[in-house]
């Protein structure tokens, strides 16, 4: 098979596709929650204490895994993790008790961490800087649809087959992934014996690039950090993140304790706010690459797109506050999500702006790192504490996160583009 035209976006769609199956593993044990804690008699505080499994095994596997990726390659990265999550969502089925859950949870989330500095790295190495962000939003829709597919699926399947066998059957679904991946990507777009002249130059050479040094390397973490741009990703992450896991976590029970919800109506209702998250992903990635398209600098188009995500997520995160009726709450939900997306999309896009290919999983992976430490103090910890109270001070929270976040690109960031990092040591 030879000269495959639009070889990168077939690359992005089946990462998008990955995407979309780990979001419908991590996000079944919510959905069925309230059925298995009836079952097996566990407690809010104990789904808390279970989340916190899967929160610190992911934080950690997002450092360690932009490490590995940028080792290993792109390819033997995503087949690794896509095996190891798949298997431990399928043990969820065996799970009886608060320490198997949190030890299958934890192994899910170790190795569900490194598809996102995996698809950063991807990104990097498949897309021009102009593409980049849309890229990005293709990929970001993927974790979007995939919440968004996850609710009904989920509860049609339990009601089908118990929650036990939908553990397994939605396990099974990285394992069929893997088949055209190996098929499809089988290397990079320089070596690549599919890719079409004419698109290997347009990646490799394309509009607004700046060449990599002929001995770049790998810079190690504290190299990474010693940059003040890296900060603006790690903070920014830390402060925006908790958003998206506020309604991954705990969108269902929320619906459960607010409006008395049961899993049929979770399905029902439950897919409406990622909906919204899919399209600001998209739009997200469009507006950035059509301003550069158009002669903006990457500073301007990705800064005005997360100002106007801003100002779409913190009034939406108000009204969600004070939602009294739960169609209106899931869609101004929506809006939140939206709007965040139009903000992540961008930031996660700053790793492949700021630094080069070799290095682009490393510095990713401890932005992905820093962020679940912001989701375990602000998502994690404080919700079960503050939704005793109700969940108005919960969204007013998000609110708050927002401006911070913002506010962390602006400053660590400066103006967007390649840094300079120090060459390899050649040997004399």
């Amino acid at each position: 098979m030879k000269n495959v035209r639009g070889l990168r976006w077939w690359v992005i769609a089946l990462i998008a596709t990955a995407t979309i199956i780990n979001y419908i593993d991590r996000t079944s044990l919510a959905v069925m929650w309230p059925d298995i804690s009836k079952e097996l008699e566990l407690t809010k505080d104990e789904y808390a204490t279970i989340v916190s499994a899967f929160m610190i095994a992911y934080a950690v596997g997002q450092a360690l895994s932009g490490r590995f990726f940028d080792w290993v390659g792109t390819r033997v990265g995503f087949v690794s993790s896509v095996v190891v999550w798949s298997l431990a969502c399928a043990a969820h089925g065996l799970a009886r008790n608060i320490f198997s859950f949190s030890l299958f949870r934890a192994i899910l989330g170790v190795s569900e961490a490194g598809n996102w500095p995996g698809a950063t790295k991807a990104n990097a190495e498949w897309f021009p800087i102009n593409e980049r962000a849309l890229a990005q939003g293709i990929f970001n829709a993927g974790a979007s649809l995939g919440a968004v597919i996850s609710a009904p699926l989920i509860a049609f399947l339990y009601l089908l087959v118990g929650w036990k066998a939908t553990f397994v059957l939605i396990g099974l679904l990285g394992m069929l992934w893997i088949i055209p991946w190996l098929i499809i990507y089988k290397t990079t777009p320089d070596k690549h014996p599919w890719i079409t002249d004419e698109e290997r130059n347009y990646i490799l050479h394309g509009p607004a690039m700046a060449p990599p040094a002929a001995n770049e390397r790998t810079m190690t973490w504290g190299e990474a950090l010693s940059h003040k741009q890296s900060w603006s990703i790690i903070i920014s992450r830390f402060f925006l993140d908790p958003i998206w896991w506020l309604f991954v976590n705990w969108l269902p029970i929320y619906l459960v304790e607010s409006f008395g919800f049961d899993v049929k109506q979770i399905g029902l209702f439950a897919w409406v706010p990622y909906l919204g998250a899919a399209i600001g992903s998209v739009v997200g990635g469009w507006y950035s690459g059509h301003k550069i398209k158009q002669g903006w600098s990457v500073d301007k188009a990705r800064k005005r797109a997360i100002l106007i995500g801003s100002i779409i997520t913190f009034p939406s995160f108000i009204a969600a506050a004070y939602a009294s009726t739960p169609l209106f709450a899931v869609m101004v939900m929506a809006a939140v999500l939206g709007g965040y997306q139009m903000m992540m999309n961008n930031i996660q896009t700053l790793p492949s702006d700021f630094y080069s290919g070799k290095s682009v999983g490393t510095v990713a992976g401890i932005g992905g790192m820093s962020a679940i430490i912001g989701v375990l103090v602000f998502s994690t910890w404080l919700i079960p504490f503050m939704s005793k109270i109700s969940y108005t001070p919960v969204f007013l929270m998000g609110a708050a996160l927002v401006p911070l976040g913002v506010a962390a690109v602006h400053y660590f960031g400066g103006t967007i583009g390649r840094v300079a990092t120090a060459p390899a040591q050649t040997k004399n």
